[in-house]
């Protein structure tokens, strides 16, 4: 079986040492060579042919940002961004999944060498996703107002509202995603119209990224989006996204849902957990809710589907010519919890027909 061949770029040496023992470790992944800055990096592409690229976010010459974009353009290809946890790594690691990249880790802020050690696998697995992840083409213009989403007209298919969805309110609309899913979540979010049932979101993402991630997809959405704080009430109109480091899992007091937010033992191995999310509205919404499980590596959130199906909910998976990384879908799948596969350009229509009905 062929090695999975790996270029990492950063301006730091030290760094580069790191990603190449961490990476090494792995049998299946071999780092054919590094480059300390994207001038050299496209040379180094042009003669290794890597499979995967590492790029750092900030780095001399030509940000990670330019590099990523000039590289979509002309030769697309698996990209994991390595990001720092500040609010400018934020912002600029999003604007990289709108790029093409297909995921990031963050660098730790202390001690190098130990902190990348703790997440060996982590970065070990999302460059084996990578490597298997189909590549999409980049989202170049993304609006970043309201305004300017009512004049956006890249093929978005908007879902028009009525009247008559006002009266769905007890319908919880339940989002699970990871790898691949900021993009995703972003397609289906800005085609629902602003009088939409509630909407819960669980992405697999760090703590930090969830709140600069919920604040641009309100920025681009008509419905209203927020990172969920604990008692949060669950409302048509708003969307809530379990922040990272923190399971989201909807509750009810009478006629009144709220969320919890908690940071209960990991489940599949995440904080936050799609299952949680999944099994909680199983719990307390049954047939009042739909499930829609997107495009992520793993298998989390397909129990939780199972759950919401066998309460009488409705459920929809991503389908895999459209996934970035067709795990989660196929997982849920396999175990029988998926009502509709669906392309993801057709979700949020499906949404809000069942909505309707």
């Amino acid at each position: 079986m062929a090695k999975i061949r790996v270029l990492t770029v950063d301006d730091s040496a030290l760094m580069r040492q790191v990603l190449a023992s961490l990476l090494a470790r792995d049998p299946e992944i071999e780092v054919i060579g590094s480059a300390p800055d994207p001038y050299i990096a496209r040379e180094k592409i042009k003669a290794l042919n890597p499979d995967v690229l590492t790029l750092d976010v900030e780095m001399p010459k030509m940000d990670g940002l330019t590099f990523l974009e000039k590289l979509m353009r002309g030769r697309p290809m698996p990209v994991v961004m390595v990001s720092s946890l500040t609010e400018v790594g934020c912002e600029t690691t999003l604007r990289a999944l709108e790029l093409g990249a297909v995921d990031f880790i963050t660098k730790p802020k202390l001690d190098l060498q130990r902190g990348m050690s703790d997440i060996a696998q982590e970065l070990i697995d999302k460059v084996k996703a990578a490597a298997v992840a189909r590549i999409r083409s980049p989202q170049s213009q993304v609006p970043n107002s309201r305004s300017g989403v009512e004049s956006e007209t890249s093929g978005l298919t908007r879902v028009r509202g009525t009247a008559a969805m006002l009266k769905t309110t007890d319908t919880i609309i339940a989002i699970g995603s990871s790898t691949g899913g900021t993009e995703a979540v972003r397609e289906i979010l800005m085609a629902l119209p602003a009088n939409t049932p509630p909407i819960l979101i669980t992405q697999h993402m760090p703590p930090r990224f969830t709140k600069t991630w919920a604040d641009r997809l309100n920025d681009q959405c008509r419905v209203s989006v927020k990172e969920a704080a604990d008692g949060d009430s669950v409302l048509p109109g708003h969307a809530l996204v379990a922040p990272g480091g923190y399971h989201m899992a909807l509750s009810r007091n009478g006629a009144r849902y709220t969320v919890r937010v908690t940071q209960d033992p990991p489940v599949n191995r995440h904080r936050p957990s799609v299952d949680v999310l999944f099994e909680s509205v199983a719990t307390y919404a049954g047939r009042n809710s739909i499930g829609v499980i997107l495009t992520g590596m793993g298998g989390d959130g397909a129990k939780g589907m199972l759950a919401m199906k066998e309460a009488g909910a409705s459920t929809i998976a991503q389908d895999e010519a459209t996934c970035v990384v067709f795990g989660m879908p196929k997982e849920a799948i396999k175990l029988g919890g998926v009502d509709k596969v669906l392309p993801l350009g057709d979700i949020a229509g499906a949404v809000m027909e069942l909505v309707r009905h």
